[in-house]
């Protein structure tokens, strides 16, 4: 049997420019002040402000979303916000395709979008890049697009499997 699996990050290059030029700027009034008046901050609080404002930045890059594919549905987990595998079987799809779509205009960009608070009749859109997405239309009447890199190798696994459960 046919498996698509996926993994992708949040590692475009304009994503890491903006990261580094945001923390930049607040780190570097910190140290300015720090170098006008040594005694306003120890250097143990100055290393925690630079802790503080660099963690937050950094954990966009903890960010994994991971898809997969087989005889069983399509399994997807987007950490931190899934700490484990979900799964929609084959029986609570009604289609999957994959198709292009505009992240800005359809969800409000990449991560995890939609739902109640954009536009709802897209339903839900969980992505880290681009604008190809395996788009899923459930029984329920409720909609998923998950992101992908893997365009062709999406369509070709879908095909088989929606041909065997159709």
């Amino acid at each position: 049997m046919k498996v698509f699996k996926e993994e992708q990050r949040f590692t475009q290059l304009w994503l890491i420019i903006l990261i580094i030029f945001s923390s930049l700027v607040p780190i570097g009034v910190v140290i300015s002040e720090y170098q006008k008046d040594e005694n306003a901050l120890s250097i143990e609080m100055l290393l925690v402000i630079i802790l503080v404002i660099l963690v937050p930045l950094a954990i966009i890059f903890l960010f994994k979303l991971s898809t997969r594919i087989d005889e069983q549905g399509i399994h997807y987990q987007f950490f931190p916000f899934h700490f484990s595998d979900r799964k929609i079987s084959w029986n609570e799809i009604s289609k999957a395709y994959v198709r292009t779509y505009d992240p800005i205009g359809e969800f409000g960009g990449w991560g995890l979008k939609g739902g109640n608070l954009f536009n709802k009749s897209k339903g839900k859109a969980i992505n880290v890049s681009g604008d190809i997405g395996i788009q899923l239309e459930l029984k329920n009447g409720k909609k998923l697009l998950i992101g992908t890199q893997k365009e062709a190798e999406a369509k070709s696994v879908l095909q088989t499997y929606q041909n065997i459960n159709s």
